[in-house]
């Protein structure tokens, strides 16, 4: 289950009534700014804004830069000197909105949307801010007065005035119009499901649950994590607290949400609880900005008005999780990771950390080369939930990336242990993966026991396969078996180099040299960066009589800049450039230099 998955409404039409909002500057088609100098002649007929100065294409371009790279904070600052040169511009007036919104300089973009409006016509995002702006203030006149009446009450065009509406009546205190209004945006086609679960906040904050308990009762309303919360809530307040208990049981990846584990305990034990997933209007408004975020995010080409609708849930109700973690997310998605890390923070701080939000954020930190940031994730995740096993396996994960195979084996020692009794399909990567922590770490009999275990889960995992194959060749054992163990992985993956690469090299330490060419040849059409398979496609042509051949391939491995992470060792290919691999393996045989072996490939999670 999707922890900021808040509703099952037809996404696709809230998106595309949204997308029709002007869009943000960044997906309009402008001209590259030009200076003075290249300006039409004075007597030439002259259309649209007069043409950009020197003063304004600095701050401009720069801006424009920071936007592709979704540096928000350096595009805020540069369309705000960009707007300070033409104040006028509303292209310009819009990117500054949507860069300040992303950035969290929310404030800021109130101020400017508020200048916009009171200097001529507003622009639909700076309307939008500006009723973020009442809702924030508590203007429920001005809301209203601002959102108007409903032009054509059948018509989904209008979605989210209609439910700024039906908020803002609750929040003037006319609840029966309030509930009216929802109920008529309801008959919407395509949206009943969405308005129906706002309906249901709206029944609950003036008392009436059991209204409110029938329409969350409705999956296509109420299963999202929100949906959970507030039924589970309402339920107890309708003293039905078995009911509360049986339904969060039921909930699909339940053992992944711990809030709402703790609302069961709290249910379960006869504890006080409360009806607090929307405590004012303002808080409904917050779910309705983040209701759309979440549909624009999950279109198939996001914009940014995605993260302004995220931005500003977070603004009109800071202790909402869940826009907190979308705002989150989206901007790790974007690798905006300093703009993410104080929204986890504030989550961590309110007692929200969200499991499998803080997995993927450990991923993705992983990837983008933040071992540091990910490791103290890894480390603060599994203090929080230390019966989480895939909080230690992440932690392993990391540990063994930056090959510190030692570190790594006691965290998976600790997944597997609390895995003990789960189906089998939840422990083969555990097991594959301390099994490579545990070879690489010199404990071969161990990390043989594990591979073996994952591969009677896992018989067609190609990369397990082949990493065993691998391991057995490279100790000289159970030769037969392991060639037929990297076969069978080559016939699961046939154009994987790096299984390719291995049964070459199999055949090669069986003596089998002219039947390693073949698959060599092809790994290196993959691979050819990779010094240690063109190190290996060296030894193999020499040992098959292409002496020159296998020169090439050895100073082309010498020239990848090989290091000890490459098992590659740059002076054992110089010795080979000189004097032949046939005097160096004398060499080596004649003083028992034993040649560290390089390793299969690793597991992929």
């Amino acid at each position: 289950m999707d922890a900021v998955t808040l509703t099952r409404p037809n996404l696709a039409l809230i998106a595309a009534l949204l997308a029709a909002m002007s869009l943000p500057a960044q997906a309009q088609d402008r001209p590259d700014p030009r200076p003075a100098d290249d300006a039409p002649a004075a007597e030439a007929p002259v259309s649209g804004p007069a043409p950009v100065t020197f003063g304004l294409a600095g701050p401009f371009l720069a801006a424009r830069m920071a936007t592709v790279e979704n540096d928000f904070q350096a595009a805020a600052r540069f369309f705000v000197q960009a707007v300070a040169h033409d104040p006028d511009d509303r292209f310009l007036q819009d990117s500054a909105l949507v860069a300040l919104v992303s950035a969290g300089e929310i404030d800021r973009a109130v101020a400017l949307a508020t200048r916009i409006g009171s200097e001529g016509e507003p622009t639909e995002l700076s309307r939008l801010i500006d009723r973020a702006k009442l809702v924030h203030s508590g203007d429920w006149t001005g809301l209203l007065a601002d959102v108007g009446t409903p032009t054509d009450p059948d018509s989904e065009a209008d979605l989210l005035a209609g439910m700024l509406r039906g908020w803002g009546l609750l929040g003037a205190g006319k609840a029966s119009e309030a509930l009216a209004e929802f109920e008529r945006l309801a008959r919407v086609e395509g949206v009943a499901p969405m308005v129906n679960y706002h309906l249901a906040l709206a029944r609950a904050l003036v008392g009436d649950y059991e209204g409110a308990e029938s329409l969350l009762a409705d999956d296509l309303t109420g299963a999202h994590i929100l949906g959970f919360t507030a039924r589970a809530q309402i339920l107890a307040q309708l003293e039905r607290r078995d009911e509360a208990v049986a339904m969060i049981e039921a909930v699909p990846g339940v053992e992944a949400e711990p809030q709402l584990l703790a609302l069961r305990d709290r249910i379960k034990a006869g504890q006080p609880v409360t009806f607090d997933v929307v405590k004012t209007p303002a808080d409904g408004i917050s779910q309705v900005f983040l209701t759309f975020a979440s549909a624009l995010v999950s279109s198939p080409d996001p914009e940014p008005l995605s993260l302004i609708h995220a931005r500003l849930a977070a603004w009109l109700s800071p202790e909402t999780a869940e826009a907190r973690l979308m705002v989150a997310q989206i901007l790790q998605e974007r690798q905006q990771f300093d703009l993410a890390e104080p929204e986890y923070d504030a989550l961590r701080r309110m007692g929200q950390m969200r499991p499998a939000a803080e997995l993927a954020r450990i991923d993705t930190l992983s990837r983008a080369g933040r071992t540091d940031e990910a490791g103290k994730a890894a480390l603060s995740l599994t203090a929080a939930y230390p019966d989480l096993a895939q909080a230690w396996i992440a932690l392993g994960d990391l540990l063994r990336q930056q090959e510190k195979f030692a570190q790594a084996v006691p965290a998976y020692d600790k997944a597997l242990a609390l895995l003990e009794g789960a189906p089998d399909d939840a422990r083969w990567f555990p097991l594959y993966a301390r099994g490579i922590a545990l070879e690489r770490s010199r404990q071969f009999d161990r990390a043989e026991a594990d591979f073996l275990a994952a591969i009677e889960i896992r018989p067609n995992q190609a990369s397990l396969l082949n990493y065993l194959g691998y391991s057995w060749i490279d100790r000289n054992e159970n030769l037969d078996q392991a060639l037929d163990l990297i076969k069978k992985a080559v016939e699961l993956s046939p154009d994987d180099g790096y299984i390719l690469d291995s049964l070459a090299w199999a055949y090669y330490r069986l003596g089998r040299y002219q039947e390693a060419v073949a698959p060599m040849e092809k790994a290196i059409l993959t691979m050819s960066q990779d010094p240690l398979v063109n190190d290996h496609l060296g030894d193999i042509y020499w040992k098959v009589g292409r002496y020159r051949e296998a020169e090439i391939q050895w100073q082309r491995a010498l020239s990848l800049d090989p290091t000890e992470t490459d098992d590659v060792d740059p002076d054992r290919l110089r010795a080979k450039l000189d004097r032949g691999l046939d005097a160096v393996l004398a060499e080596e045989a004649a003083g028992a230099v034993q040649t560290p072996a390089p390793a299969p490939q690793a597991a992929n999670n």
